[in-house]
């Protein structure tokens, strides 16, 4: 199948075959061209627009930081120097213009005498279940932060008519309390929850790939997951509550799911201004 070119930008930002092999002993080896291949793209192709997503994310750095009072945010941040940062999530967060890529870049940018990196340790399509196998990768990377943007998956029914989430809202409960376990337990880091995001549920339901393979989001799911985020009691940036439907309308591509460049804009905006707060 021949696609578009906003089809095979869809792609770029929801699919990064080297992290869903990661696992694999080959995955150190798996080369531009073979990603490019395994998308169904051209190498050229793949490789323009990979390098025009991560200016993207550089880009929505300078244009927050150009604005009143993020940078005194960034330095406000609790983090000291040499402090090692995980991003842990799913497709919103390993997309090459995301907003734990542009964490990144507002911290060096700000802050770039202290050392603090941010690592993005996420997997499209991943559920609170995955993230319960791959956390060990965070425990033993001694992060000083642990920032969790994890569950919108679970709330993820397949079919026509569907009648279960992938992971009832119960177990997705008792999975983010093991996480969070595991972090307080195994490392000194702190957590940061970041509750999902509603979504436009008739979009989704409309869209060329989504469709094909029979995804479905109802809010009232996704609802469900943010709902347990805030009973960790830990501190959450509550995006489900601060992105209403307008908001959302201007932030997501058009399968109502992914967030443009705007939209990680935004969440990064968000996740900065929550965490500036903290003591």
């Amino acid at each position: 199948m021949k696609m578009s070119k906003e089809q095979m930008h869809w792609m770029m930002k929801v699919f990064q075959p080297e992290r869903t092999v990661a696992s694999l002993p080959g995955a150190v080896s798996l080369t531009e061209q073979a990603r490019a291949a395994l998308l169904g793209l051209d190498l050229d192709y793949y490789s323009t627009q990979l390098a025009k997503l991560t200016a993207g994310a550089k880009t929505s750095a300078r244009m927050l930081l150009a604005a009143p009072d993020v940078g005194a945010m960034i330095d406000k941040l609790p983090l000291r120097k040499n402090a090692r940062i995980f991003a842990f999530g799913d497709s919103r967060t390993s997309d090459p213009q995301s907003w734990a890529v542009i964490l990144q870049e507002l911290i060096l940018a700000q802050r770039p005498n202290d050392n603090i990196s941010v690592v993005a340790s996420a997997v499209s399509g991943d559920t609170t279940t995955h993230g319960l196998v791959r956390i060990s990768e965070v425990v033993a990377g001694s992060p000083d932060w642990v920032l969790f943007f994890l569950g919108l998956n679970d709330a993820r029914t397949q079919g026509p008519e569907p009648t279960k989430t992938i992971v009832h809202h119960e177990e997705t409960a008792r999975n983010l309390a093991e996480l969070r376990s595991r972090v307080m337990r195994e490392t000194e880091a702190r957590c940061l929850w970041i509750t999902p995001a509603a979504v436009n549920e008739n979009q989704v339901s409309k869209h060329w790939a989504l469709s094909h393979f029979g995804v479905r989001f109802r809010n009232e799911d996704i609802a469900q997951v943010a709902t347990a985020m805030r009973s960790l009691g830990d501190p959450v940036v509550d995006l489900f509550e601060r992105l209403d439907a307008s908001s959302l309308t201007e932030l997501l591509m058009e399968d109502g799911l992914h967030f443009t460049q705007a939209g990680q804009q935004r969440v990064a905006l968000e996740i900065v201004r929550s965490w500036s707060e903290l003591l």
